[in-house]
């Protein structure tokens, strides 16, 4: 059983720690369940050209005035890439933009946080969000929007779908891709929302921009990013080893069990041993305690009291008072004996145990 649960750990693990998607992902030449095949094809049959750039100087040359021109994989641009669509002509529509492009791109809008409403209703006067109706979200990036904004299919407070105008043109912000997709294009109103936004102009230009050379400087980069997988999975592996060997060589101590000493130890020999560790940890309090401690039981009985209150704190009086009788000393000199402070040093210490004797020998005489 406990191997089974093991086997299940690490397969969530190994799950959660594969990169989300796919490198097609969104590409409208992509068959696959994450592409974007589908739309573009739609939009083809719609009389809506598309133009596929692989990079922002391909999707600024092919951007006009009557053009929509679809931003994804925003992580991929470089700062000199977003700086060339600030400039490009026409419509922006951006799909899930990070930070970065929404500071170039649309800059009054800013990230809410994330929302994993499967649906939602537009909530907006939108022309193209109340013909589709109710789309599917799923996990998606919220907005903090400009009042002179439309806000649509908000998540609580904040819209995941979010209009403005910017530097002259419409800027459309998506904070998911998940209705554009084969997968997920035919359900709900997807597909006529999806048409709708990317097919509002005459012609279509979809970047998906190629990943950038090694050592390019691009936005939007997390310790996720930068890290590559398999060295997330070899710390993954190394904290399950950690953890197995922990569990390994954990033992849950039992209950004490008294065993016999193998060898007879002198009384003698484990005084002076205890007394050894006592003047190691300097421990002078301690000492003076169990010297006291055994005096009051010797004495104790020699007066007549019962044995318990020799470590009763409430009999300490009637003990003092009883051994001045049977003594020379005075009654302060015997209180400091039996319960006084702890001794200065360790000659201190040696004193206290000829006073204790002394007191020990007059009770007993007397």
């Amino acid at each position: 059983m406990g191997a089974l649960l093991l086997m299940v750990v690490i397969a969530v693990g190994l799950a959660a720690l594969r990169p989300s998607g796919s490198p097609e992902e969104l590409d409208p030449t992509s068959p696959k369940k994450d592409g974007a095949r589908a739309l573009a094809e739609i939009l083809k049959q719609r009389g809506t050209p598309i133009t596929v750039a692989r990079n922002a100087g391909q999707a600024t040359a092919a951007a006009l005035p009557g053009t929509v021109l679809v931003v994804t994989r925003s992580e991929r641009l470089t700062s000199d890439d977003l700086d060339r669509l600030r400039e490009a002509q026409g419509d922006l529509l951006l799909v899930r933009p990070g930070r970065d492009a929404l500071d170039a791109l649309a800059p009054e809008v800013r990230n809410a946080g994330p929302s994993f409403d499967r649906t939602a209703e537009p909530g907006c006067g939108l022309q193209a969000a109340t013909v589709a109706g109710r789309v599917t979200f799923g996990e998606a990036q919220t907005f903090e929007a400009p009042a002179n904004a439309t806000a649509c299919y908000r998540a609580g407070e904040w819209p995941r779908l979010v209009q403005t105008r910017s530097a002259g043109r419409t800027v459309t912000i998506l904070g998911t891709a998940a209705f554009l997709t084969n997968e997920h294009l035919a359900e709900e109103g997807n597909a006529s929302l999806a048409m709708n936004l990317a097919g509002a102009r005459s012609s279509v230009v979809w970047l998906i921009p190629d990943k950038p050379a090694a050592g390019t400087e691009h936005g939007d980069r997390t310790i996720f990013d930068m890290v590559p997988f398999g060295v997330w999975l070899f710390f993954f592996e190394l904290v399950v080893a950690v953890l197995l060997v922990a569990l390994w060589r954990g033992r849950r101590l039992g209950p004490v069990v008294a065993e016999a000493l193998p060898v007879v130890v002198r009384s003698a020999e484990t005084v002076e041993g205890r007394a050894r560790l006592y003047r190691a940890a300097r421990a002078r309090d301690r000492a003076a305690d169990a010297l006291r401690a055994g005096a009051r039981e010797r004495i104790v009985p020699l007066l007549g009291l019962p044995r318990a209150s020799a470590q009763d704190p409430a009999a300490m009086h009637e003990i003092v008072a009883a051994v001045t009788l049977r003594t020379d000393d005075e009654e302060a000199a015997v209180g400091a004996a039996l319960y006084g402070p702890e001794p200065a040093d360790d000659a201190g210490l040696i004193a206290l145990t000829d006073v204790l004797d002394a007191l020990e020998r007059q009770v007993r005489e007397s």
